[in-house]
């Protein structure tokens, strides 16, 4: 039997109130590919129902307790066994036409893989702000984020997300992603006509102007090296 065309990883911690809407998302992507879709939830120290929501909608489960996001992701890969790597945070929804979009992509030849565009779920002033000035620094460094997407064996080739960061590995792997396609010449893009819907957690626990009232911690999370704070920011801050 050929292998499935794709792979979404989602890493899952205590995620039961919103993975749900997370996977159902990628059932509605997937309905062009039956039987080609496999989607891999990466428990990480879950205490609630995130295991028994995933098998519900038909995920497979793995476990990886790290408080690393790059060893959670990393886990997910090494389990996968798509062509196309594609990774989404459970808090996040793909769009309708997100994996069409990137087959059409990465079909093409002309891509190495990339990102996509962010929306959130929600909006005020603070978070407006906050990503235009982040919109505005992905394209100084032309790339994107949010939800990744490569063929399993670029995502091989490079390494896979950098382990020894505890924050802040999906910028380091979009610049990596970057600069391997530029070897190949297949550019790094980001998806058009496509994008994710992405819950507002971190705005609702640290507030909606966090990043200019921490800037401290925002240059500690862009680093990727202080554990003390990724873990207050990602792996432990209340949800």
């Amino acid at each position: 039997m050929p292998p499935p065309k794709f792979s979404v990883i989602i890493p899952g911690r205590d995620e039961e109130r919103l993975i749900g809407r997370c996977l159902e998302s990628i059932q509605v992507a997937a309905a062009p590919y039956p039987g080609q879709v496999e989607v891999i939830v990466v428990l990480n120290r879950c205490s609630d129902r995130t295991e028994e929501i995933a098998h519900a909608f038909g995920a497979r489960t793995i476990r990886e307790d790290a408080k690393n996001l790059a060893r959670i992701r990393n886990a997910g890969a090494r389990s996968a066994v798509g062509l196309v790597l594609v990774t989404i945070d459970a808090d996040s929804g793909m769009s309708p036409g997100a994996l069409v979009a990137i087959d059409r992509a990465l079909s093409s030849g002309t891509t190495v893989g990339g990102g996509t565009v962010i929306r959130p779920e929600r909006s005020s002033p603070g978070i407006r702000v906050t990503l235009w000035l982040f919109n505005v620094w992905i394209r100084v460094c032309q790339i994107s984020c949010g939800m990744f997407w490569c063929y399993r064996r670029d995502f091989e080739f490079i390494g896979g997300f950098e382990e020894r960061l505890v924050s802040a590995e999906d910028i380091d792997f979009a610049k990596r992603l970057k600069a391997y396609g530029k070897t190949v010449q297949r550019p790094f893009s980001t998806l058009r006509g496509a994008y994710i819907v992405t819950s507002c957690r971190k705005f609702d626990v640290f507030g909606d102007w966090c990043v200019f009232r921490n800037p401290l911690l925002v240059s500690n999370l862009i680093k990727g090296k202080n554990q003390a704070d990724a873990d207050s920011f990602y792996y432990d801050c209340e949800r």
